[in-house]
């Protein structure tokens, strides 16, 4: 194994035949918090005209069966160890699907999972679980053939329903008109039991078609992170967005080159579906996510013990294990910085207190780059890296409280576009994390097992180090301008104690 991998295993693969594309993934291995190794589709169309001729075409049976040769024998290179094979609509609905089921578990060497309805919805909202951080709203899976919506609740999902709503499928059956399909999707969503509960919740959007949409407005916004996950729209906004992208053509919108040629036409279609969503459901906001059917299954797979571990944490904890001088003193600076918090009754929501011990992980991402480049290194891996759990803001805590550790607290070289997703408050929180850590890596010189003898508390109004004797000499001049530049961020006196 590369040392780059992680020890989790062998690569787990999924293909997922959809109903526009088909495509492999591998993941690293089955863990709480996997990142894909291979990611790649090929757009075969399989749902085109099954609602109209109740059969999968001849031309995307090909073109599919050739996708799944490929990524046999690249999945079967890359030492898969176990492959999952997914099916959904076009293969549910069509009178030819069983017939290119078997073939397909030939190709592939491997049982082909015919999803139902309700479970692509179960799976989605499983994908939804994994990746956000107590998730509380509807999620709605919008692939091809048809559209899923699931209530979710934490880490309660609802049984979910389907609707003959995907993109092709709408394409087919209104004939290419967006007023012929702009009627269907009303009489099919109008009296949505799931929809019903929405209402000033969170939209989960999933599917390629809404993420084509959502990176559209983040181009046209100019938008700080081209991260997808956890990119929210706030609801009124996400209409109006969408009835522009269901009126204008698709070519003609701002920055169209972000979304496929082949993905371009059905924009239209998914904007139609999500505006009805929004004015039915009348959520607070519509959040994208970049995990659903696959990711749901592999957290499906896992015991509950690792499905109750924190993903953030998980994955923050796994890219310090590859990236820093001694992973352990992560764990040492989440306990010092704890009892920093804690005495000097710096009041955090636990949203916040995730992103510091998650801080904690990712603070020696950065060492063996240049000096000077640290902090910009370190801020640029962490707010754009395949975190699971974790929203834009918290990526912008994250990334700052990082670059100040190594460049200072000062926010003339901090990027000013990761600013902008941070409140006054996150701002405030992060200088102060990344002082904190200014002075412990000058006690500590990144080595576990010295910070637990170098407590930093409030004490008697002031913000006291106390060092053994056998660490007296660290009490420098430079160490004693750190402790009081934290001071003055917090709004007290500083004194080093040698005891």
């Amino acid at each position: 194994m590369s040392p780059g991998r992680l020890p989790y295993g062998p690569p787990v693969g999924i293909i997922d035949i959809g109903s526009n594309s088909v495509r492999l993934v591998v993941y690293e291995g089955l863990c709480r918090s996997p990142t894909a190794m291979f990611n790649e589709k090929e757009l075969c169309a399989l749902g085109r005209s099954v609602a109209i001729t109740n059969r999968l075409a001849d031309e995307s049976v090909e073109r599919a069966f050739s996708a799944l040769r490929r990524f046999k024998t690249l999945a079967d290179g890359m030492k898969v160890g176990r492959i999952h094979v997914l099916a959904t609509a076009a293969a549910r609905d069509a009178e030819n699907g069983p017939e290119f089921i078997r073939e397909a578990e030939k190709i592939c060497g491997a049982p082909v999972e015919l999803l139902s309805g309700k479970r692509e919805a179960h799976l989605s909202a499983m994908g939804v679980v994994s990746g956000f951080f107590r998730p509380n709203g509807v999620v709605g899976d919008l692939g091809g053939g048809s559209l899923e919506l699931v209530n979710v609740a934490t880490k309660r999902i609802g049984p979910g329903v389907t609707h003959p709503l995907g993109g092709i499928r709408l394409q087919d059956v209104s004939d290419r008109s967006i007023k012929k399909a702009d009627r269907i999707v009303r009489d099919a969503l109008e009296d949505s039991r799931e929809l019903e509960k929405l209402k000033g919740r969170t939209f989960y959007a999933v599917g390629g078609t809404w993420r084509g949409i959502a990176h559209l407005h983040m181009v046209q916004k100019h938008y700080a992170l081209h991260v997808l996950h956890g990119y929210t729209i706030p609801a009124k906004e996400a209409l109006e967005f969408c009835r522009l992208v269901r009126r204008v053509d698709a070519d003609t919108l701002p920055a169209a080159g972000v979304v496929s040629a082949d993905r371009r036409p059905l924009l239209a279609y998914g904007a139609l579906v999500l505006e009805h969503i929004i004015r039915i459901g009348k959520p607070k906001e519509v959040v994208m996510s970049g995990l659903g059917v696959r990711e749901g299954l592999l957290y499906e797979l896992l015991d509950d013990e690792a499905r109750r571990e924190d993903a953030l944490l998980t994955s923050a904890r796994d890219l310090g294990w590859l990236r820093a001088r001694a992973p352990r003193h992560g764990d040492d600076l989440i306990e010092w910085t704890d009892r920093l918090f804690r005495s000097a009754e710096i009041e955090e929501t636990a949203d916040e207190r995730r992103w510091r011990h998650a801080a904690c992980h990712l603070s020696d991402l950065a060492w063996r780059a240049h000096p000077d480049y640290r902090g910009e290194q370190a801020l640029d891996v962490i707010a754009h890296a395949a975190f699971m759990g974790v929203d834009h803001p918290g990526r912008a805590y994250m990334a700052l409280a990082i670059f100040y550790r190594h460049m200072g607290l000062l926010d003339d070289e901090a990027s000013p576009r990761i600013r902008e997703l941070a409140s006054t408050r996150i701002l405030d929180r992060a200088r102060t994390l990344g002082g904190a850590m200014r002075v412990a890596y000058l006690v500590s010189g990144a080595v576990p097992g010295i910070l637990p003898r170098a407590p930093l508390t409030l004490k008697k109004g002031a913000l006291m180090l106390k060092l053994p004797a056998e660490l007296g000499d660290l009490g420098s001049d430079k160490l004693k301008s750190r402790l009081s530049k934290l001071g003055k961020l917090l709004g007290r006196t500083t004194n080093i104690a040698i005891v």
